[in-house]
């Protein structure tokens, strides 16, 4: 299951989908506030790893809120913006370890760094 803000970016995984020969996807177009709602998670089912990668504003209250509700057991958290990843970071720490960070340099020679973090959820082997 993948969500997207962006519409293209959504007919995208669906060509990647079909030209790997993976049937089992399904991807919404939307925000995701909007859309990971407690009806949603029922009709699909807990995830056992979430990849999020917000805008520079960070993941809205809603979706942290979702995320520590669904208890997936690892997140992986990528992020342009390491001011508002921090501040996820503090309220995910409830029931998340981060496990490992690491800067990716996307954009040499400019001050843009991206931040991949896995999470793992607390007391899980």
């Amino acid at each position: 299951v993948g969500i997207e803000y962006v519409p293209t970016a959504i007919e995208d995984a669906k060509f990647n989908s079909a030209l790997n020969g993976i049937d089992n996807t399904i991807f919404y177009a939307g925000d995701m506030k909007d859309i990971l709602t407690p009806h949603f998670i029922s009709e699909h089912g807990k995830p056992d790893v979430v990849i999020t990668d917000p805008p520079r504003a960070g993941m809205h209250t809603d979706v942290l809120e979702r995320l520590l509700e669904m208890e997936a057991e690892k997140i992986v958290y990528v992020s342009c913006n390491a001011a508002t990843q921090a501040r996820d970071l503090a309220l995910l720490k409830e029931k998340y370890n981060v496990v490992r960070i690491k800067p990716v340099d996307m954009f040499p020679h400019t001050q843009h760094v991206e931040n991949v973090v896995l999470l793992q959820l607390k007391n899980v082997e």
